[in-house]
């Protein structure tokens, strides 16, 4: 239930008011380098920054390696990694063990457990759990990454502001990481920040889109039909809370598209077989082509809004107004961001070792 993966296997643990929140890692090819300042960034970015765009909740989420890594090497030994809860106040969320909140898993998860689920800043159902998948994932991306595989993610949309076009990766990545909201246009980022502020003065919030890039991966890694590149990488994204839809390459669009307007034509380029186009989005029949993997993660409005919401009192069967108090993000996309792009990094190290690439 909260493990993933076959050779790399993931397991989260601890919940968004517990005392931590970490990972436990299985299967790191042992004798790799991995650095924990490398991992320290990663967590960097996934934390809240300044300014009403994001959560009053402040917290380092500095690491704590317990086990697995010793003198910067995997011992082969499981990974433990985890990061402390400072920063929390649980006094808001008591009222919705009778009143759920509209959006969340207070409803569902209190019929599921009986009464007994963490009800605390949503227990393990939080944003917070996130923090785990970015730990896993930066340790695979440093072994990818001696593979010559590079991951790069990139916010695309918020609300109704859109990136339209196209940057290269190298750009992207570097532009991305300088501003608040992760997008690779400082002028489409000051929009976008725009609209988040506009949804925390109307007590209110926004949604988005990620688009994730991973180049370097190998012809043929994935393991159909199941464990297909599309299979696990869209199971991973969608464990990410707030996700609600997944596209790779030309996605839906290619529904309207005609087989001679979809189908990517192989070409030489340099001596290598490539194709002149990506509708396919790097992967045919479940395997890497050797093309750049591309694909797109939706993310809903964050759940959690100041103004008044229709709800009701589970003791009474009554219909009630609800104000959601506590601290949240108007918008989840800009720290989603680093979340798809090591999660993404878990999976393809899963992949790899499975297909013998690592």
């Amino acid at each position: 239930m909260n493990e993933f993966g076959s050779r790399y296997r993931v397991g989260i643990f601890g919940s968004s008011h517990g005392p931590c929140v970490g990972a436990k890692i299985e299967g790191c090819p042992p004798g790799s380098r991995i650095s924990e300042a490398v991992i320290q960034v990663e967590l960097d970015r996934r934390s809240p920054g300044k300014g009403v765009h994001t959560t009053p909740r402040k917290e380092r989420d500095r690491l704590e390696l317990i086990s697995g890594i010793i003198d910067g090497k995997a011992t082969g030994a499981t990974i433990v990694g985890l990061v402390r809860n400072t920063d929390k106040d649980s006094s808001a969320y008591d009222s919705f063990r009778r009143v759920p909140r509209p959006g969340h898993a207070d409803y569902p998860s209190m019929v599921k457990y009986q009464g007994h689920h963490d009800h605390r800043g949503g227990g393990q159902f939080s944003g917070r759990m996130t923090a785990g998948l970015v730990i896993a994932g930066a340790i695979a991306r440093q072994v990818i990454g001696k593979k010559g595989v590079g991951i790069v993610a990139q916010t695309v949309q918020i609300g109704g502001v859109k990136l339209d076009k196209e940057i290269p990766s190298s750009i992207a990545e570097r532009v991305a990481r300088a501003n608040a909201v992760g997008c690779a246009d400082r002028n489409v980022a000051k929009e976008m920040i725009e609209e988040i502020v506009r949804a925390h003065e109307n007590k209110d919030s926004v949604g988005g889109i990620v688009k994730c890039t991973v180049r370097g991966v190998p012809v043929g890694v994935g393991e159909p039909f199941f464990n297909s590149i599309e299979s696990v990488m869209s199971a991973m994204m969608f464990s990410i809370p707030g996700v609600k839809g997944v596209e790779f390459g030309s996605g839906f669009r290619a529904a309207s598209m005609t087989g001679s307007e979809h189908n990517d034509p192989f070409i030489v380029r340099n001596g290598k077989i490539v194709t002149k186009t990506n509708n396919a989005g790097g992967v045919l029949g479940g395997l890497s082509n050797g093309m750049p993997i591309e694909f797109r993660v939706a993310f809903k409005p964050t759940s959690s809004i100041a103004g008044p919401q229709m709800s009701v009192d589970i003791q009474k069967k009554t219909t009630v107004e609800l104000e959601v108090k506590g601290r949240h993000d108007p918008c989840i996309v800009p720290r989603a961001v680093p979340v798809v792009e090591n999660s993404a990094a878990a999976v393809i190290l899963d992949l790899m070792l499975q297909g013998g690439s690592i």
